[in-house]
């Protein structure tokens, strides 16, 4: 295998043990109550430890004493333990210890007989995630694509992303992901029920780009301002949106799994035209016009190897 050429590292991360204590007896979690009617909104930032633009986000909101005027905030760290074994000369590596934080938020993992790192936190941000009624979840990709919203195919969701604009693509999922649950889906937030908020992924960009990171802090103060928590900031209008709908995720079955040509994310197929090849199968463009969306910059069996979509 030929050396992989490192990625520039514009952002790294920073000790973030100041925040570790919290506020409501969960390490990483801190918890804001204005006092006044309104919804709860939660800002959760490294549920992959790489994915270094939520904790720019989450810290910028922290450190300058960003306080709803209504309702209640919650920010949290998700997986510092993760964010904690990042290696500069590896920098893709701290993604997960064990187990994908965001595929385990269904009662059979949390309620489960495994354990884990990423077991053990999400069973102890279990509360938080259900207390939440509106939920940004913030994350990055591993090639340098525009940033893109992710979320199940909710009209509470679609309208939460279309009313903040930043990024212009949508990615709806209409029957989740099909290897695991992520956490914007779990308990009611994954149901298409009156009482469940909005849920969305925003991710913004290369892990390690300075792009990305400032885009996590706009998209940050944007949800808060959209639920009335803080005040609207003067933005660009939006270019025209671009949304597109999960098809299939292809998981990984071989270690023989291979791309027929270098992808990064949103080039497009022709039906029936070969993508991928794992071992002995071939995996093939559904429709026209199929989009890939984060193809695996280093297949490994178990894990997605990519998403294909179709535009609506």
């Amino acid at each position: 295998m030929t050396e992989e050429a490192l990625p520039p590292l514009e952002v790294l991360p920073r000790d973030v043990c100041a925040y570790a204590e919290g506020n409501i007896g969960i390490p990483y979690v801190h918890r804001f109550e204005s006092g006044r009617p309104g919804p709860h909104v939660l800002v959760n930032a490294l549920t992959h430890g790489n994915e270094i633009c939520g904790m720019v986000a989450a810290t910028h909101l922290l450190d300058t004493g960003v306080r709803p005027t209504i309702g209640t905030l919650t920010i949290s760290f998700a997986h510092v333990e993760a964010y904690d074994a990042f290696d500069a000369k590896a920098p893709y590596e701290n993604r997960q210890l064990v187990h994908n934080l965001n595929r385990v938020w269904s009662d059979e993992w949390l309620d489960g007989p495994e354990h884990s790192p990423e077991l053990r936190r999400a069973r102890e941000l279990r509360p938080v995630v259900q207390a939440a009624d509106h939920i940004l979840d913030i994350h990055s990709t591993s090639q340098p694509v525009d940033p893109f919203w992710v979320y199940p195919a909710f009209a509470r969701n679609a309208e939460v992303a279309l009313a903040i604009g930043r990024p212009s693509i949508h990615l709806v999922m209409p029957k989740g992901l099909s290897s695991g649950t992520p956490l914007i889906q779990h308990g009611r937030h994954g149901e298409d029920a009156g009482t469940a908020g909005a849920a969305l992924v925003v991710e913004c960009g290369q892990h390690f780009l300075q792009a990305s990171a400032d885009l996590a802090v706009r998209v940050s103060r944007d949800f808060l301002a959209h639920f009335g928590l803080i005040e609207r900031e003067p933005a660009p209008e939006p270019a025209a949106p671009r949304r597109f709908e999960l098809m299939q995720t292809r998981m990984v079955k071989t270690p023989e799994f291979r791309f027929t040509r270098p992808l990064v994310g949103f080039e497009t197929f022709a039906k029936d035209e070969l993508i991928a090849v794992d071992g002995d199968e071939e995996i093939r463009s559904p429709c026209d016009d199929c989009t890939v969306l984060m193809p695996a910059r280093r297949p490994m069996v178990g894990r997605e190897g990519v998403y294909l979509a179709r535009p609506i």
